[in-house]
């Protein structure tokens, strides 16, 4: 059964809300922008308004399947884990893009809604809008999608501290070792990128 649950939730993350909504708008996401099929290339290409509803609905994915699942024994010791991690490597795997997906920002919201009641994901927002303070005081240029993918994952990071201040129990901390390095590799180019431009500076120094 846990099997089954586990195929469910990882089907209902590879629904790419936001890429169907971006071709009922005659846009293909993946030409657009850095090519993510997620909601903030669809922001980009018809507006906020579909931008929201693709962030809801990405949300919403992640959300109400784990949801359902807490109100079951499977939310009981380790077998969260691959419950909740999931619905995040759902999206960021899609069978329905050949596991070429999005980046898995909204719906790893949803999962640490559902999965914490909120608080992680409050402590995750509150995290990246200090992050994107500092780094818009700290860096003055026009922000791009390498300093931004660098954000998210400095965000997630960090969540981390919370959750171990927090007394989170292991299969929860599990579930942020999953999550954190889906989000790594999902933001693979932001960070390689920032390192070759980091090593290229520090041997010009040297």
């Amino acid at each position: 059964m846990i099997i089954l649950w586990v195929a469910g939730l990882f089907l209902s993350g590879s629904l790419m809300f936001s890429y169907w909504l971006g071709l009922a708008r005659k846009k293909n996401l993946k030409d657009i922008g850095d090519g993510n099929p997620g909601a903030l290339n669809l922001w980009k290409s018809s507006g906020y308004k579909f931008g929201i509803l693709g962030i809801i609905l990405d949300f919403l994915k992640g959300y109400l399947p784990l949801l359902w699942v807490m109100g079951s024994h499977y939310s009981q010791g380790y077998f969260i884990i691959p419950l909740a991690v999931a619905p995040i490597a759902g999206h960021a795997f899609s069978p329905i893009l050949k596991g070429k997906g999005g980046k898995a920002i909204a719906v790893t919201f949803g999962v640490w809604s559902a999965l914490t009641g909120f608080k992680a994901s409050l402590a995750l927002a509150v995290i990246l809008a200090v992050l994107k303070v500092i780094g818009s005081w700290y860096n003055r240029r026009v922000k791009t999608p390498v300093t931004d993918g660098l954000q998210v994952v400095s965000g997630m990071l960090l969540l981390s501290v919370y959750l171990y201040i927090s007394k989170c129990s292991a299969p929860i901390l599990w579930v942020w070792l999953g999550s954190f390095v889906i989000l790594v590799y999902t933001h693979r180019f932001e960070w390689s990128t920032w390192l070759r431009k980091y090593s290229t500076r520090e041997r010009k120094r040297t």
